[in-house]
């Protein structure tokens, strides 16, 4: 974003007071504005709906930061917004790749780099919006240099599993690379295969790879705004009414278009995201369509503490003191921007419907510089 007097949010802005609130409360302070816009959370805690109406409101556009959208034909399963609504609101880095065909962290930050300098291009701000961490985390700290994949490997570690077990797989992880075995939940197979793949191909440990330099992230500065949900019930019981509502949708038989491929199956990244990966199960007989639901939900429920856990660990965000609060912020958590060099917001989310417009009046205020 070019470094004027006057952001493009401001020009855009639905809202004439921003600017004379925003120079009251920030005085005279002069920092570097943030060049981008990170809005992350959960799975089903209402990123997307939040997002759209930012879009509305302020002249942003989506960037989707999902590994599951990138695949073209997963569009009920990744919540994936419909084409009038893309005709609408701005979304990009969707329907990138067939699910047959590999993409990597690297490759989603060189599009991002593309995708952002043609939006800036247009005075627009890119708003970055999902719930894949490790995308986050290689836009603003850049990726290691780490082999691209190889089929043949993944498929006898994929044999390996199903024979011996992943708790067999984590602990020769544990021998090979103990940091990241020690980093890694012993039941995520897809990145305990990964290390164990790299480490094959390179004959070092992934941890000691990732500490070199390679593909660089976002030259641009981004303002984190992470969504918390109010209670882990209330987040639940979306996660269970959003599965069943994609089931009503069709959920099925979308899955049951991939399963018809002889190129697809489950050994593909594309195919193990949380709920195509059990509609599959059912689709071959391995479980009755209940059972199927109840797996879904369990899973997405599980991915979804994953999701909050990797956010407090890496994208913390530190309250400090100011004169003048920001909107949303839980009761004693009072921030503001004067003091932060690397601003960063926790915003709970809950029943209500009005979140977007905490998150709107925080960009602006952070923006309007």
């Amino acid at each position: 974003m070019a470094n004027s007097n006057k952001s493009p949010l401001n020009q855009g802005s639905s809202n004439p007071s921003s600017e004379r609130y925003t120079a009251e409360f920030l005085g005279d302070v002069q920092q570097p504005r943030p060049g981008v816009v990170f809005l992350m959370g959960p799975t089903a805690v209402g990123k997307s709906d939040i997002a759209i109406e930012l879009a509305r409101r302020l002249p942003v556009e989506i960037v989707s930061v999902d590994s599951a959208q990138v695949y073209r034909g997963l569009d009920i399963g990744t919540a994936k917004p419909g084409v009038a609504l893309r005709r609408e609101v701005a979304h990009h880095l969707i329907d990138l790749r067939d699910p047959a065909e590999p993409y990597s962290a690297a490759d989603f930050v060189q599009d991002a780099q593309q995708v952002v300098a043609q939006i800036r291009a247009r005075a627009r701000v890119p708003l970055f919006v999902g719930g894949t961490g490790l995308y986050f985390q290689a836009l603003e700290q850049g990726l290691s240099p780490m082999p691209g994949a190889d089929q043949q490997i993944r498929q006898e570690l994929e044999a390996e599993a199903a024979r011996c077990g992943l708790a067999h797989l984590h602990q020769r992880l544990a021998e090979q690379d103990p940091e990241t075995a020690q980093r890694l939940h012993p039941n995520d197979a897809q990145r305990i295969q990964r290390a164990l793949e790299v480490h094959r191909l390179t004959g070092r440990p992934m941890s000691e790879i990732q500490r070199q330099p390679g593909v660089p992230g976002l030259a641009a500065r981004p303002l984190k705004i992470a969504l918390q949900p109010v209670s882990r019930a209330w987040l639940h019981e979306r996660i269970e009414q959003r599965f069943r509502a994609m089931l009503a949708a069709g959920l099925v038989g979308e899955v049951l278009m991939l399963y018809r491929r002889a190129d697809l199956g489950l050994h593909l990244p594309a195919l193990r995201a949380v709920g195509y990966r059990q509609v599959w199960q059912y689709i071959c007989g391995q479980c009755a369509y209940n059972e199927m639901i109840r797996r879904g939900v369990s899973a997405t429920r599980k991915y979804a503490k994953r999701q909050l856990t990797w956010m407090r660990r890496h994208f913390p965000a530190t309250p400090c003191s100011g004169k003048r609060p920001i909107m949303g912020l839980p009761s004693g958590r009072e921030s503001t921007v004067r003091e932060r060099l690397e601003p960063a917001y926790n915003i709970d989310v809950g029943p209500s419907s009005q979140h977007y417009v905490k998150v709107s009046r925080l960009i602006e205020e952070v923006f309007a510089r």
